[in-house]
């Protein structure tokens, strides 16, 4: 028979835990030390998917997302939001030491880290402005 272009039909939803274990362990391999650092996605794997990926040679877990969509829209069920806590919970579980970074993965002042402590990872509300 006439098999679809792309294999319409036949595809399964998105690569197993299996598949992106071994896409993570190979990355760390093969990239090493071009690319020191391998970000793990708990958006798209669950806490326990990103878990098993930073024991399989990520060492990135992400950050705190504020009301992502993007993933959601393309039918992840994991959720929209994880706190400091939270994510130091998921390292926890995969027996890895969190540390906090910036985005170019130098230190974050200590300052920066009392306050995100202190508002478990939420951004301060707002204030009014006032004239």
């Amino acid at each position: 028979g006439v098999v679809p272009v792309g294999g319409a039909g036949r595809r399964r939803p998105g690569p197993s835990l299996r598949d992106n274990r071994a896409v993570t362990a190979m990355a760390r391999l093969l990239l090493h030390p071009h690319i020191p650092n391998i970000q793990t996605s708990w958006v798209k794997l669950g806490t326990e998917g990103a878990a098993e990926m930073l024991r399989s040679g990520a060492n990135d877990l992400g950050g705190t997302l504020m009301e992502e969509t993007i993933s959601r829209m393309a039918g992840s069920s994991y959720g929209s939001y994880k706190s400091v806590k939270d994510l130091i919970a998921v390292a926890d579980a995969a027996g890895r030491p969190a540390k906090p970074r910036t985005t170019l993965y130098g230190p974050v002042p200590e300052e920066r880290q009392r306050a995100a402590s202190a508002s478990d990872g939420h951004l301060p509300e707002l204030l009014p402005v006032l004239d």
